[in-house]
């Protein structure tokens, strides 16, 4: 086993999307070449580093494909759609931060793997399906496919209606060994893409696949714990995090214990659906590990959040 420090790296879905005009694969691939300069910034700085990547927007990407398809192939199965989005993006991680490596003379070899999750077919989520995915359609177009399909359809914020899928919460990493094993022989890994495909296990143990989808930050955590990392970073659009945000009386934070991050969000400090959860993933972490850090900062901070520079870290 390697004694070097671990660092799981949990980058978003939308970081790979600048903007609206810049969303083909074309642009996403140049947006990935310029965030790996960050992640092999650890890789120099002597960390072993694993990754994992949001995939929302890709996977809505898919399914507007395969709707626009409907009259000429199969719909795409969600979990499918999860595996499709771990694939390419992967793939553009993969060569991106082989070619970074390889220009800073560093013989780290890469390897994306295709990451099952698995969760409980009990678990609540699944009676009340509330993960709006895949693209907007007008109400009547909602409800044909609902009855169509067997969707569940729901309103998203006034913008249109929007398929909805359960998001449980992931209880293992099926392939967790594997990134054990790659991890001890220097491979830089990514894995747990989109938080997994999520899958249960049958009576008879067998593994099948659900129209789901897991919160990546969840399954990155539970990576992190599993794995003893001794850091859990989450890469955003801001250096530090706030309390007050855009108020007069704004302020930077630098280090928090869990119970202080704990109490801020409770107090309702870091948004709902920005801050708060990365905040949640990280606590669920470093609540259970004496000596591991949780940080939040920017994508060109990393190393230097790592070095204690900068980024607003979460201690025991």
């Amino acid at each position: 086993m390697s004694n070097q420090k671990l660092a799981i790296v949990a980058f978003g879905g939308n970081a790979l999307i600048e903007d609206d005009a810049r969303c083909s694969i074309l642009d996403q691939s140049a947006t990935v070449e310029k965030n790996v300069t960050y992640i092999v910034d650890l890789v120099e700085a002597g960390w072993r580093v694993l990754l994992t990547h949001g995939n929302g927007p890709q996977v809505g990407f898919i399914l507007r494909r395969s709707d626009l398809a409907a009259c000429e192939v199969a719909p795409v199965p969600v979990d499918y759609a999860v595996g499709d989005t771990q694939g390419a993006i992967g793939y553009m991680f993969q060569r991106a931060l082989t070619n970074e490596l390889r220009r800073r003379g560093l013989n780290t070899p890469v390897v994306a793997l295709v990451t099952q999750t698995l969760v409980d077919e009990n678990d609540p989520a699944f009676d009340t399906p509330c993960k709006p995915i895949g693209g907007f359609m007008d109400e009547a177009t909602a409800k044909a496919n609902e009855d169509k399909y067997g969707w569940t359809v729901v309103e998203d914020s006034g913008r249109g209606w929007r398929r909805a899928v359960p998001s449980p919460r992931p209880k293992d990493i099926v392939e967790l060994d594997v990134i054990e094993k790659l991890l001890d022989t220097g491979a830089l890994v990514i894995a747990g893409g989109g938080g997994g495909i999520p899958v249960c296990e049958t009576t008879e143990g067998q593994l099948q696949g659900l129209e789901a989808v897991v919160d990546k930050d969840l399954t990155t955590a539970l990576l992190a714990s599993k794995l003893n990392a001794d850091a859990f970073i989450i890469p955003t659009g801001v250096e530090k995090v706030a309390i007050n945000f855009g108020r007069p009386d704004q302020q930077w934070l630098d280090t928090l214990s869990v119970d202080e991050a704990a109490r801020l969000s409770e107090e309702g400090q870091f948004g709902e659906g920005s801050m708060k959860p990365k905040v949640e993933a990280l606590l669920s972490y470093v609540r259970n590990h004496d000596s591991a850090i949780g940080i939040i900062t920017s994508p060109q901070s990393l190393a230097k959040a790592l070095a204690g520079d900068t980024g607003t870290r979460i201690v025991k």
